[in-house]
């Protein structure tokens, strides 16, 4: 029997254990998808326990911050909500969560919580209700004194190389100026646009925020054309800021065709108050879409595209608690035609831009590989990339799907490889449970005779898989 979590975890060959070890293990790392806040990041703040960094609380605004994953968990094993994330005490919630974990086999959590206790705790006994209070005591000692972990030193000592932070285009990105003024920083944060507020014209709020984000570019907006030129605006002050990468949460990729005159009379119905008919929200999406697309392309910012989630779906609780706190499910959507129309209309005008399509759907992951590949091109190698397995999929079934579907139906060798995805400063030992699990895949594949035990090979995919696909395709 091995042991639990040795330093072999996950690693079943021993050409995964040699690939993981002498090439991707200490690798930095490129987290180029985060939900991670710069404020804290320039405040270097210091945590004063495990509850405040892994279950986190609310923000000055009422919105939480904290990982809803964990909260999942916790809600599946039965514990009161007011543990979870109201105003309980701070013990109270890591104790109940350390009841759930100790139920959590087979759910990654129960992996990547007890690495995070591991990395930067040296604890290696798993966490249960038993041991929560010496694990308590000893993790709340060390976060309120050991200078290695604060946030900046967190960051530091995970060896991670760029953070793109994600953020509204009303942003002033304030805590990315100071952070860029800080010289012996170590590591780059860059802002990521994500504009889905400006998108989702069938939202509630989104009157209201087109109205804010006129505020922001100092006139009324009273089009669509005005939108996109708001944004395309947004996109230049964020580009002065050493934006890299956009980021689009949606239902799903649209594409109908419709002049911009007809556009606007949408966006003037919507302006009204009236309600849109699903063409009509598709025809404006569309057409913002594009138009940010083709900004992406010039200014050389890559397009990621997040689809196939329904979120908010338990309404109670959205009421109570808000989005992004736990209450979302995988959706299945059917919209490879209108991604392929959406690209190819770009590439007709040579202004498609690299881009990362992301679905929630595993079953979708052939059919965005083969659409992919149809859009290929020799601005970089991989230059529309299917994402990492991503959120409900970040599993070893779902990261071993999505790479064998690359592999079948595209370049595995070229891929970009994992984005942290997360509200806490401790999860990048996710990309320590990814490269793991990417090490022995391959290493299964050439033990079996299927690739050649190429050391030269074997090297460069692995090392860009884990560090310089990412580096040299968001041009770091």
């Amino acid at each position: 029997m091995k042991a639990f979590m040795d330093k072999d975890f996950m690693l079943y060959n021993e050409t995964a254990k040699h690939l993981f070890h002498d090439y991707s293990e200490e690798m930095p790392i490129i987290d180029y998808h985060c939900h991670i806040p710069p404020k804290e990041i320039y405040e270097d703040r210091r945590y004063n326990n495990i509850a405040e960094i892994w279950l986190g609380g609310r923000n000055d605004d009422g919105s939480y911050f904290g990982d809803h994953y964990k909260w999942r968990v916790m809600r599946s094993n039965g514990i009161p909500e007011d543990k979870i994330t109201g105003s309980a005490d701070p013990y109270e919630k890591f104790l109940g969560f350390a009841r759930s974990l100790e139920m959590a086999i087979g759910n990654p959590m129960y992996h990547w919580s007890n690495l995070e206790l591991h990395k930067y705790f040296g604890i290696t006994e798993p966490l249960t209700e038993d041991n929560a209070k010496e694990i308590w005591d000893k993790t709340s000692d060390m976060l309120q004194h050991d200078p290695n972990l604060t946030v900046r030193g967190i960051i530091r000592q995970s060896n991670v190389k760029y953070v793109g932070t994600t953020d509204d285009p009303i942003d002033s990105l304030e805590w990315h100026e100071k952070l860029a003024e800080i010289k012996d920083l170590g590591f780059m944060v860059c802002p990521s646009y994500r504009p889905d507020k400006a998108i989702n014209i069938q939202k509630a709020g989104w009157k209201e925020y087109i109205g804010k984000l006129g505020q922001v570019v100092g006139r009324e907006l009273k089009s669509a054309q005005d939108v996109c030129d708001a944004l395309n605006e947004r996109i230049d002050f964020f580009k002065a800021h050493g934006c890299k990468a956009s980021d689009h949460g949606i239902d799903y990729i649209p594409f109908v065709e419709k002049s911009i005159d007809e556009v606007n009379a949408i966006f003037a119905k919507a302006m009204a108050g009236e309600t849109l008919t699903k063409e009509e929200i598709d025809a404006y999406q569309t057409t913002i879409l594009i138009s940010l697309a083709k900004k992406y392309h010039k200014e050389n910012i890559v397009m990621e595209l997040h689809y196939s989630c329904t979120r908010d779906n338990n309404k109670r609780m959205f009421r109570i608690e808000g989005p992004d706190t736990g209450f979302d499910m995988i959706a299945k959507s059917t919209c490879y035609n209108e991604m392929a129309a959406f690209f190819s209309a770009l590439d007709e005008t040579n202004e498609l831009p690299k881009t990362v399509v992301f679905s929630l759907d595993q079953s979708d992951f052939n059919q965005i590989t083969t659409c992919l590949g149809c859009f290929q091109s020799d601005e970089v190698p991989g230059k529309m990339q299917l994402g990492a397995a991503w959120w409900f999929l970040d599993t070893r079934d779902g990261m071993e799907a999505q790479m064998k579907s690359l592999g079948n139906l595209g370049l595995l060798g070229n891929f970009i490889g994992m984005l942290t995805d997360s509200r806490s400063f401790l999860s990048y030992t996710r990309h320590d449970y990814f490269r793991r699990i990417a090490c022995n895949l391959i290493g299964e594949w050439v033990e079996n005779g299927e690739y050649p035990n190429s050391e030269k090979s074997l090297k460069k995919i692995i090392e860009g898989i884990s560090y310089k696909n990412a580096e040299r395709y968001l041009g770091i």
